[in-house]
């Protein structure tokens, strides 16, 4: 490692194979604490390149225990986090209208990091339980049409990590990396970034595999959309800035989708968006991104269609329906 970060500092970029030969050195515990720090830090002082990524994503996959969800041809809806924004958990929520919709979903996520509340502090916190047993998850997913993958219980090798993000307290490039590492290896995505930059990376990554995507960057600094500005849209299809009048809805204020500072502020947020009680700025910034994932996942399906399905999956309550049935499964 020491090799390593003397070779980084004198500002060179790695391979993909250095890359993903560091990321190992750094999970199997072979860096020490403050080796690790130097080694984020690079990283958030520069963007890493396409080649740097995908060795990173490469070691984190090689190092996960894998689940074979092909069967049902789930999409993962995730964002990177990092984008300072403080809005409440909406993939989180969107994931489960998604379901609702009758479209499969392997959820991947993890706690908070660079924000206060995540999308696995948000659902642990209902009191839902997270397992990585293939047949839990298998049953879930059939029955429910959602399972949820908590990140450290399928990349056990993070947790040599874990602490030092934790102290270091703002993103570092294990962010870039979580939509990417998702251990069922989903064929569908959703991608929210929080830079261009990023987006672009992420473009050149998805073009190299056969998966159906959909990576999203509001102009305004998000990882979603915001429906507070125009949003960059990269997919198989096509690639354009969409403001929210072309996608049906009305522009927000920032300040309509901050979340509650605490987790059971967020947690009030969640609950009234899916028993549809929410404020109509909540819930559009859902469905609009419920709807684009829909989309991604059922590119036959017009944009209204989509639309149409994420908003009765919500009022009909399918969605807080799979909610409850994820929480109460035994």
């Amino acid at each position: 490692m020491k090799e390593t970060l003397q070779f980084l500092f004198e500002h060179r970029t790695l391979s993909k194979e250095q890359a993903k030969l560091a990321l190992v050195d750094l999970a199997l515990g072979k860096a020490n604490p403050a080796q690790m720090a130097a080694f984020m830090t690079v990283f958030m002082m520069r963007t890493a390149t396409v080649e740097e990524l995908e060795g990173f994503k490469d070691a984190m996959l090689e190092l996960c225990i894998p689940i074979d969800l092909a069967a049902y041809n789930p999409i993962d809806l995730c964002g990177t986090g990092g984008d300072g924004k403080d809005t409440f958990n909406v993939s989180t929520i969107a994931s489960f209208v998604v379901a609702g919709a009758g479209v499969k979903v392997a959820k991947h996520g993890n706690y908070g990091v660079s924000s206060a509340v995540g999308s696995s502090n948000i659902l642990e916190h209902f009191g839902i339980k997270f397992s990585n047993e293939i047949d839990v998850l298998k049953k879930q997913i059939e029955n429910i049409g959602i399972c949820l993958l908590h990140a450290p219980l399928f990349h056990p090798a993070m947790k040599n990590v874990a602490p030092i993000r934790k102290e270091l307290g703002v993103k570092t490039f294990f962010n870039m990396l979580g939509p990417l590492v998702n251990p069922s290896r989903p064929k569908k995505q959703m991608v929210g970034v929080f830079s261009l930059e990023l987006a672009r990376l992420y473009a050149y990554l998805f073009q190299k595999t056969s998966t159906q995507y959909t990576i999203l960057h509001s102009l305004g600094g998000y990882d979603e959309i915001s429906l507070t500005s125009g949003v960059k849209i990269i997919s198989n299809q096509s690639e354009k800035i969409v403001f929210p009048a072309d996608l049906g809805f009305e522009r927000l204020d920032a300040a309509a989708i901050v979340s509650g500072k605490t987790i059971e502020a967020s947690a009030k947020i969640f609950a009234n968006v899916l028993n549809n009680e929410a404020t109509t700025a909540q819930k559009n910034v859902v469905l609009v991104n419920a709807a684009m994932a829909i989309q991604t996942a059922l590119p036959q399906l017009s944009w209204a269609e989509a639309v149409e399905k994420a908003n009765e999956s919500l009022t009909s309550k399918k969605a807080l329906n799979a909610f409850t049935t994820l929480l109460n499964f035994k």
